[in-house]
């Protein structure tokens, strides 16, 4: 398997203010020269982690994270208001301007991978490649699957820890019954439906018990952040047309990318990536036989810095295809 790189600091932190509520933190580490590549991590809300600068080979990639709006140390925390997907779409522009960058690679996972896309579609001419993990296409399926009807088959046990916060009356829309909890003045309420959305989370996305995951889900900071801004944005379904992501696959044609997709994903099931894979001509799909969701999985972290290997091979140190 290959292993993480080592350990990294950044060489620059800003603070990008993109409107008057939301200030986004951001980073660069690796080579500054080297070749941009954007980090852009899931949830939404769920912020950096410590583990993502070392999917990159720092001395080949300019490494860019940020925490998006409401999330991570991006300011104000768990903030809804002026968080919808059009303006993140919009700050990941505003970041590769403040950076003075022409062209960059997305490196997204799960709800990074929904931004890297909808990004994409609206700027290809700024990006040169995609690699793209447990993809999550957003339609009101893939939210019924998870938060309603289908993974708690999979996990009953777990279930019962997520319904528990919500009253028997009011379980037959459970991500309307969390938004009600979440955004309401009850704070001890709020708290105990931020960890019990994130703890169902963090639990269902391994295929193999892993305690660094679930440990990251439980934390209160993430918990909060992660269940009051899924929620906010599954409510309005993810503020984007039912079909949008598939209808516009024709817009990316020319920017390659690669997909990586654990066969036993219970978070994202497989056909979100089998389906964006048949409609984008220029990709290439990885099913991880003995994998779930999380990049975290050996399998999946094996795939993915293989996947940053194969990418830098192909682009030059500029960015430019190299035919």
């Amino acid at each position: 398997m290959t292993p993480l790189y080592p350990e990294i600091k950044p060489y620059a932190r800003h603070e990008l203010a993109v409107d008057d509520t939301h200030t986004l933190y951001v980073e660069q580490s690796g080579n500054p020269e080297g070749l941009p590549i954007v980090f852009l991590h899931g949830g939404p809300g769920a912020g950096c982690g410590k583990y993502d600068r070392r999917f990159f080979d720092p001395e080949l990639y300019q490494i860019i994270l940020f925490d998006q709006r409401g999330s991570g140390r991006s300011k104000p925390h768990a903030e809804l208001e002026g968080n919808h997907t059009d303006a993140l779409v919009e700050d990941c522009e505003k970041i590769r301007t403040f950076l003075n960058i022409e062209k960059w690679a997305l490196f997204g996972g799960s709800w990074g991978s929904t931004l890297a896309l909808l990004y994409a579609q609206r700027y290809p001419e700024h990006v040169n490649a995609m690699i793209l993990r447990g993809i999550f296409l957003c339609r009101e399926r893939d939210l019924t699957w998870f938060y309603q009807d289908g993974a708690d088959r999979i996990f009953p046990d777990y279930w019962q820890d997520y319904l528990s916060p919500i009253p028997a009356n009011e379980r037959s829309d459970m991500i309307a019954a969390y938004y009600q909890k979440l955004t309401g003045n009850n704070e001890l309420a709020k708290m105990a439906a931020a960890k019990a959305w994130s703890l169902w989370e963090g639990r269902c996305a391994t295929l193999r018990p892993h305690p660094d995951v679930v440990s990251a889900f439980s934390d209160p900071h993430m918990a909060l952040s992660l269940a009051r801004i899924e929620a906010h944005f599954f409510i309005n379904k993810a503020f984007i047309d039912a079909e949008q992501i598939l209808e516009n696959t024709s817009k990316i044609a020319d920017i390659p990318g690669i997909i990586i997709h654990g066969r036993y994903d219970c978070v994202c099931p497989l056909d979100n990536a089998f389906e964006l894979h048949q409609r984008w001509s220029n990709s290439e799909l990885h099913i991880i036989r003995d994998a779930g969701h999380s990049a975290l999985e050996p399998s999946i972290t094996d795939a993915l810095v293989k996947a940053t290997k194969d990418i830098a091979s192909r682009l030059g140190s500029g960015g430019d295809q190299l035919s």
